[in-house]
């Protein structure tokens, strides 16, 4: 795909304590490769993806794809970093939540995470997913699957056990959240919880997209038709 060649714009966040693997992650999913050397985040950083997205109908058959570029942007976790980092959260469409499965502040810290994206995010209720990351450390793991399972089911949220050193699970952490938040634009009714410049659809972005004038509030409304 071109520069331009694409259906939607979707932004997600990496967020967690520093140290969990969120820039190898992100390097994994989008490159395919590891650097087993810690480099910290300063601040805020972003990588690129463009995926075919295909969505299921009612009847379980596969619809015609989308074709989605991904901005995925990098937080750095540590507490003086926090005041630029939670700037961006209303600018996200979806958050990945990580932590190191072996270090259990980290795991105990996601309560936090989760507190100041009820705050920040752009609802009280944002696309999540959690990931419990380095799952491929088993002789060092300090949190159990079965608590971390428990967690994510307390918040209503996917959990994906992960490995930013060979690749387990992190394509399907993102497919996952990129899957619910098709879902929640495919139910919304009223475009305005996307944040502004985050979406675009059409070559439009949300700011720009025309309501239908002949529904309602009421009713439900799809974005538009792809050509």
């Amino acid at each position: 795909m071109s520069d331009g060649d694409y259906d939607y714009l979707i932004k997600f966040l990496a967020l967690g304590d520093s140290g969990v693997g969120k820039t190898s992650f992100l390097y994994q999913y989008t490159d395919g490769t590891f650097n087993s050397k810690f480099i910290t985040t300063v601040g805020i950083d972003f990588r690129e993806k463009r995926v075919n997205y295909k969505s299921s109908g009612q009847d379980g058959s596969s619809v015609r794809g989308q074709k989605i570029h991904m901005q995925l942007w990098d937080t750095a976790g540590q507490e003086r970093f926090r005041s630029l980092t939670t700037a961006f959260f209303r600018d996200a469409m979806g958050f990945l939540l990580l932590f190191d499965l072996t270090n259990e502040q980290s795991f105990l810290n996601v309560r936090n995470w989760m507190s100041q994206l009820q705050i920040h995010a752009y609802c009280e209720n944002p696309d999540i997913v959690l990931c419990g990351n380095k799952c491929d450390l088993t002789d060092q793991r300090a949190v159990r699957e079965d608590e971390a399972r428990e967690l994510a089911e307390k918040y209503g949220i996917p959990y994906f056990e992960t490995s930013a050193a060979n690749g387990e699970n992190v394509n399907q952490a993102v497919d996952d959240l990129l899957d619910l938040i098709m879902r929640r634009m495919e139910r919304c009714v009223d475009k305005s919880w996307i944040p502004d410049g985050t979406v675009r659809v059409n070559g439009l972005t949300n700011s720009e997209i025309p309501e239908s004038s002949d529904k309602s509030k009421s009713e439900s409304a799809a974005l538009p038709e792809v050509p």
